[in-house]
């Protein structure tokens, strides 16, 4: 899976603020995720994230 730093990530199962959508900050084998909803940041193992993404969107360059 290509995953890129600044890519919004939308998982399959929400934040408990309601939010699905996590901005990328951090890849390694380790990712660390922003909440598009409330900000709350998270260390989570690549193998897990790549396994509950539903889509990825890029930022619009330009």
């Amino acid at each position: 899976m290509d995953i890129q730093v600044g890519d919004i990530l939308k998982m399959k199962k929400q934040h408990p603020c309601g939010s699905r959508e996590w901005e990328v900050l951090r890849i390694g084998a380790d990712f660390r995720l922003k909440c598009a909803g409330c900000g709350h940041q998270i260390m989570i193992a690549r193998r897990q994230a790549e396994k509950n993404v539903k889509e990825i969107r890029r930022p619009s360059t330009g």
